[in-house]
């Protein structure tokens, strides 16, 4: 507590720390908002760290709303922390909308636009829209497969730790979360290679088989980490078969445990928030030692309640075993926490004024309730090797003292015999207790993992900052139009909502991209949607938008709206062979 006590102080000391893990756009040419005398030959975006390209990293509309034919994005002469695009010769007067897109050190997508003029600002139809950060299908996927990937890591390397380094009598009940852990562990990390390049572009899940978005994930820095770590589980698998069977382990066999595990935890390092920043050699060393140290601690607690649920037998040497080493996983968790707070914050304000710092203030109170409940087990685990030492004490007593009792009186209990009240060994009891204390840890561990992955997907108290202190991009512009619609076909599960996402939802060219949730809220599979658009003001239309299925969402790029106004959108839904529905709602175009 003395530790966490620490937080504060960190924070006043280290508060005028510079940048940041997100990149934050740091200066543009040509600058945003501003009116040039001739067209420029390209733009160049300048940023707070390193940055990642994609194919479609830039996206400039003209004056009437139409895509300008640009060259392919690459590095300015300032390095991997600059964007730039040549421009075609020969632009027209008028104001200009740039879109950007990119990937920050830190694995994120981050994205912004601009406007700039040539000649003259002009009216234009166009808006400045980055697109959306991610598809909903897909940020959605994606974050499920974070989630279990650092469930099963903690599954993983704890329970191997308890088993190397705590030896329980009884194994038998921690084979099956090796083994459930290994191929969630696994399979998740597949999920998210696949993944990887859907979710750095914002597409949706049916673009993740593209045969150029595999080569860049697999040439990106995150996508070598995940395979890294999927060649670490094979070697671990392939250790764990030779390990089999075995008593008790060798040093070059513990050696080789912890350097896999060590490696495992590189690969959340080198893809993270740690990898970008301030002090990255030093982040890197604390974000290894804090998924370490939360691996062992929630992972044996795991262990240790399965082995005290199921195990034939369960030596009190084990429990205290894994006590003191419980005990080392929150010193170093409560150490680099500290570090990580001040790095990721850095201010007084961040605590409450971002997003980073709500979860942050989340965490730090989950983690006071984890070390009540360690406490508790603490003081069980004591209780119960003191029991047990004092039964074996009892048993190797040869002689025993005779102790008078009076006639029809009741007899003392022998160490270790049941209590009359309880009717079971005052072992027996501790145990309970340890049992109740090491699940409500658990439980409270679950939800300290839950909050640290979202954590590790947030903006970063100090990058909010700076990047508010940013002049703004595209400010006051209005964002893709969203517009859900729900229907009923009439039969069993036949209910649902259709997500309909018009790019830039304003006159001229827009993209659309159509998602179906079924009646439990996920992604439901149709086999035909159909869109179209009326403005009955005008008795224009109707529009079709000549949707095609994408593999999990159905998408066109070529709806062209020629007016704005109210529109009536309808959506034609069939979930079948003979059943389908037509509904619709208004939509907003503006000009």
């Amino acid at each position: 507590m003395v530790l966490l006590g620490a937080v504060l102080v960190l924070l006043v000391l280290g508060g005028a720390g510079p940048a940041s893990a997100h990149a934050a756009l740091k200066g543009t040419d040509p600058a945003d908002g501003s009116v040039l005398k001739s067209a420029p030959r390209g733009i160049t975006l300048t940023f707070t760290e390193s940055v990642g390209l994609l194919d479609d990293s830039f996206r400039v509309l003209s004056p009437d709303n139409r895509r300008v034919r640009i060259g392919e994005a690459g590095h300015g002469p300032g390095g991997s922390d600059t964007a730039r695009v040549t421009l075609p010769k020969g632009l027209a007067q008028g104001t200009y909308v740039v879109a950007w897109r990119v990937v920050s050190a830190d694995s994120h997508p981050v994205s912004g636009a601009l406007t700039f003029s040539i000649g003259k600002a002009s009216p234009t139809a166009a808006v400045a829209d980055p697109g959306p950060v991610e598809d909903p299908a897909t940020g959605s996927l994606y974050n499920i497969g974070r989630y279990l990937a650092y469930l099963a890591a903690a599954l993983v390397i704890g329970t191997a730790a308890f088993v190397a380094l705590c030896r329980p009598s009884d194994r038998t009940p921690l084979r099956r979360p090796l083994v459930v852990g290994w191929w969630t562990l696994v399979g998740s990390t597949i999920a998210l290679l696949v993944l990887r390049a859907p979710y750095e572009a914002g597409t949706g899940p049916g673009t993740a088989f593209d045969s150029e978005a595999l080569s860049r994930t697999f040439t990106g820095r995150p996508g070598l980490a995940l395979v890294a770590r999927l060649a670490l589980l094979l070697v671990a698998a392939a250790l764990a078969v030779r390990l089999r069977g075995r008593e008790t382990f060798s040093r070059p066999a513990l050696a080789a445990g912890t350097a896999l595990a060590v490696g495992l935890a590189l690969t959340w390092a080198a893809a993270e928030h740690a990898s970008a920043g301030i002090q990255v050699p030093v982040a890197m060393a604390s974000s290894v030692l804090h998924l370490l140290a939360m691996a062992l601690w929630l992972g044996g607690l795991t262990a240790l309640l399965l082995s005290l649920y199921r195990a034939s037998s369960l030596p009190a040497a084990t429990v205290a075993r894994f006590s003191r080493l419980a005990f080392l996983s929150v010193t170093v968790l409560v150490v680099t926490g500290v570090y990580q707070t001040w790095r990721g914050l850095g201010s007084w304000s961040a605590f409450t004024e971002t997003t980073y710092g709500r979860l942050l203030v989340a965490k730090l109170f989950a983690v006071v309730l984890l070390l009540m409940a360690a406490g508790v087990s603490r003081r069980w685990t004591a209780a119960m090797t003191t029991a047990d030492v004092d039964v074996e004490s009892a048993a190797e007593t040869v002689v025993r003292e005779r102790v008078p009792q009076p006639v029809g009186g009741p007899s003392l209990p022998s160490p270790g015999e049941p209590d009359g009240a309880s009717g079971a060994p005052a072992s027996d009891a501790h145990r309970r207790g340890l049992r109740r204390s090491v699940l409500a840890e658990v439980a409270v561990g679950v939800a300290v993992l839950v909050i640290t992955t979202i954590l590790t997907g947030t903006l970063p108290g100090r990058a909010a900052e700076e990047a508010a202190a940013q002049p703004a991009t595209g400010a006051g512009l209005p964002a893709a139009s969203v517009t859900t619609i729900p229907f009923d076909v009439g039969t069993p599960n036949g209910q649902g909502k259709v997500q309909i996402t018009l790019d830039p939802g304003r006159v001229g060219d827009n993209t659309v991209q159509a998602v179906v949730f079924g009646p439990d809220g996920g992604i439901s599979t149709v086999p035909e949607l159909r869109l179209s658009l009326t403005l009955p003001a005008q008795k224009i239309g109707p529009l079709d938008a000549r949707l095609t299925d994408r593999g999990g969402y159905w998408a066109s790029d070529n709806l062209t709206v020629p007016i704005a106004g109210t529109w009536e959108m309808k959506a034609t839904v069939r979930v079948s062979e003979l059943d389908q529905v037509s509904a619709t709602k208004s939509v907003r175009i503006v000009g």
